[in-house]
């Protein structure tokens, strides 16, 4: 499942509603799509790695990079 969504994220713009840890629900328009995304602007010279079950992308609406956990997705579509 995260090869497809990552695939999907790289071929364009896709919706994806996931439920926050907060409990709220989010629908974000967003891509990891070349030409498309900014590069990820560090804020601070610490690293870390991210998780296996994170899914960093660039929300298309806001112009600026979330993340949401594959696990709380509950609709994923893409764009034609």
């Amino acid at each position: 499942f995260r090869d497809f969504v990552k695939r999907e994220l790289i071929k364009g713009v896709v919706d994806v509603t996931f439920t926050k840890k907060d409990g709220s629900v989010r629908k974000m328009s967003c891509t990891l799509k070349p030409g498309i995304v900014v590069p990820y602007e560090k804020k601070t010279d610490k690293t870390k790695p991210v998780p296996i079950d994170i899914c960093p992308v660039f929300d298309t609406e806001k112009q600026e990079w979330r993340s949401f956990n594959y696990d709380a997705i509950t609709t994923f579509s893409t764009k034609l």
